[in-house]
């Protein structure tokens, strides 16, 4: 059988990867795939820089489109990035009857919805191993391997940068720019880190995988975003203390009136596995009825991490390629008629436990008005700990951690407390998740 010809759109880190993997293990992907899989084309604005690296093993052009006109093409590659001229293209690869495959979270979160449906259209398959978690096959074990489960909650660490930051600030005590700065100096975080740092990245991942595990259309306006700029060491020294660390999580779980989608730094016990993966590590746990919990663990970005699962995808529609559209799996593992449009949870209607940490004036009837309020509320308390400020003996830390409650009735608790005139400094509130 001839090989099928693929298209790439970009060459950069992880287009470099894909195509020297491919290459190094062309024999080994025959084998699995039943055929062939190779590079014909290469698009890259620079194309000098593209023909270096792909020699004359690839005709090389500089424009995309030339690579969607090619009759011969069967999938193209997208790995340019981005929501403007990746659409255009992607929808213009499937109108012109191309099978995508792409690492791009963004483009899928906010337009995913139009992109598949276009796709259902044309009967090709759009496949996107690669934009969640890099070399973890997490698309693939939601999709296919729980297939069976009815899963009740994802929560994972699905962006290194913020990870090795918060790593750093936990093992070398540094604050929150210190460790941005040797994020960047290493190569792990980018010039602009926004899109790390202030969660979207997480929180384009997390839609992604809701999607697929509730059957639900993807809904990244409708997330919860919260970043990891605001923290400070003291309180991941104090979550130490108590027996937790402090995690950027991205969490969707079903609920009786709806689902959660949520980014934000998150307490998690010591004691899970999660918990332990540090570095710029990603790792996803899913809770399911059937299986339980499982936890997928592994590079999470990277040139050749990332480009297997890319070429995972090129090999699932190698050998689906003749297949009716009807028997593929679908793009979000639910049949396109069976999704629900189920209603994402605003955040005052999320459950969860807190962490707060109030710095107070060190006098009588200080705690006693703060648990007033909280018990005003219906908060209950599950530890309390109290530690002497840096800013003197004047002035002490209080650190109370409760059980689950209403985010709504939380907020309306913390106003309160914030307003107290022995509340003297912003009221720090942080989620707190079990995992269990």
């Amino acid at each position: 059988m001839e090989p099928i010809q693929v298209g790439l759109l970009g060459i950069g880190t992880v287009g470099s990867g894909t195509f020297e993997v491919l290459a190094r293990n062309q024999e080994e992907i025959r084998r699995r795939a039943g055929r062939g899989i190779e590079i014909t084309m290469v698009a890259d604005l620079d194309v000098e820089r593209a023909r270096a690296l792909v020699g004359d093993r690839a005709r090389i052009v500089g424009d995309a489109r030339e690579v969607i006109a090619n009759p011969e093409i069967d999938i193209v590659v997208e790995l340019i990035g981005g929501y403007g001229i990746a659409r255009t293209l992607v929808l213009e690869a499937i109108a012109a009857g191309k099978h995508v495959v792409t690492a791009n979270k963004a483009l899928l979160a906010v337009h995913g919805g139009e992109i598949f449906a276009a796709a259902r259209d044309k009967g090709v398959m759009v496949a996107f191993e690669a934009a969640v978690a890099g070399g973890i096959p997490i698309i693939k074990a939601l999709r296919e391997g729980l297939t069976a489960n009815r899963i009740e909650w994802i929560a994972g660490i699905i962006n290194g940068t913020t990870n090795f930051i918060l790593s750093e600030m936990r093992d070398q005590g540094l604050d929150f720019d210190e460790a941005l700065a040797d994020a960047q100096r290493l190569g792990y975080a980018e010039a602009d880190p926004t899109f790390d740092i202030e969660g979207i990245d997480a929180a384009h991942k997390i839609t992604l995988m809701s999607a697929i595990a509730f059957g639900v259309p993807v809904q990244f306006d409708n997330a919860h975003i919260e970043g990891i700029k605001g923290l400070q060491a003291v309180d991941i020294r104090y979550a130490e203390q108590l027996g937790y660390r402090i995690k950027l999580l991205g969490i969707t779980r079903r609920r009786s009136s709806g689902i959660e989608l949520r980014v934000h730094p998150t307490l998690v016990p010591a004691k899970r596995l999660i918990a332990n993966v540090e570095g710029a590590m990603n790792a996803v746990m899913v809770h399911a009825d059937a299986v339980g919990t499982t936890l997928y663990y592994g590079k999470g970005a990277g040139s050749e991490p990332t480009a297997s699962s890319v070429i995972a995808d090129l090999v699932d529609i190698a050998r689906l390629h003749t297949a009716d559209p009807g028997n593929r799996v679908p793009h979000l593992a639910f049949q396109p008629d069976e999704l629900h449009a189920t209603p994402v949870l605003p955040i005052n209607e999320v459950n969860t436990a807190f962490y707060l940490r109030l710095r107070v004036a060190d006098q009588k009837g200080v705690l006693a008005a703060i648990t007033r309020i909280l018990a005003e509320g219906d908060i209950s308390i599950d530890a309390v700990l109290q530690r002497e400020s840096e800013e003197g003996e004047s002035q002490t830390d209080l650190i109370i951690l409760t059980h689950e409650t209403m985010e709504g009735p939380m907020r309306e608790a913390l106003a309160k407390m914030q307003a107290l005139p022995t509340v003297l400094a912003p009221i720090i509130n942080l989620r707190k998740e079990e995992l269990a």
